[in-house]
């Protein structure tokens, strides 16, 4: 059985990524390439080609309706775009509720090293009081904080619910960065950068560093195709590709 399926933001480097990744893989068909600038939430549910699943890989501000209008045609759907929040998410979650047979994966990074990198700091957090996310992408990122390290403030946050949230003096100034579940984050914009993040945690007399450094595009390959695979038979709302490999918090 073949899987048809609609890349929405295929005209972007990581959705010329994905629609090529779905070209290459055994099972599945790419029925539609089309463009974040395409209205696609304002044509009809003809627009996705009869896909069984959605990619939306485009850009914050037109993701949410982009999720919806996939399915209101009756697909699951994959998303890889930045900016789903906590409120977001769960609005994703209640609408999903109404839909049973459906489901949506929402994945902020492919890359199973980054999976990981996050992985490990959540199993540290607990251990240091104090907890920074710096997180480094190519000047042509339009969101910051990144999804990547949004989602890795909050699983450290969980991580932490006995022992409370991270000491970060001095918030109130904007040069400290912007607290995500009270972890801060740094955000940096830089020609020359692809995608780096590093998680600092601290505490006295000692400093831990663990990074993440994504050099080129092929590293995202393995986690799209895991994310397309559990796509097709997703129920409800999963949030990151650890879900999808067993690593960490679902």
């Amino acid at each position: 059985m073949v899987t048809p399926v609609a890349v929405v933001g295929a005209t972007g480097r990581l959705g010329g990524l994905v629609a090529s990744v779905v070209e290459s893989l055994d099972g599945f068909e790419l029925v539609a390439s089309l463009s974040s600038r395409d209205a696609v939430h304002e044509a009809p549910p003809s627009v996705f080609g009869g896909a069984a699943v959605v990619v939306d890989v485009t850009v914050p501000a037109l993701s949410p309706a982009i999720v919806e209008h996939a399915l209101a045609s009756g697909a699951n759907v994959l998303v890889g775009t930045s900016g789903w929040s906590l409120d977001r998410l769960a609005t994703l979650r209640a609408g999903l509720e109404a839909r049973p047979d459906q489901g949506a994966l929402v994945v902020p990074n492919f890359s199973v090293g980054s999976v990981l990198a996050t992985h490990l700091a959540t199993i540290a957090a607990p251990w240091f009081p104090s907890v920074e996310i710096v997180e480094t992408h190519h000047a042509g990122k339009i969101d910051s904080p990144s999804g990547t390290a949004v989602r890795t403030a909050e699983l450290i946050a969980d991580a932490r619910r006995e022992v409370g949230p991270v000491d970060a003096p001095h918030v109130d100034q904007r040069a400290r960065g912007q607290q995500v579940a009270s972890v801060p984050i740094h955000s940096l914009r830089l020609p020359g950068v692809k995608a780096v993040q590093d998680v600092l945690l601290s505490g006295p007399g000692e400093t831990v560093t663990i990074r993440h450094d994504t050099n080129d595009d092929v590293a995202y390959v393995a986690g799209i195709r895991a994310a397309l695979s559990a796509a097709v038979d997703a129920r409800g709302l999963t949030v990151g590709l650890g879900s999808v490999l067993g690593i960490g918090q679902p």
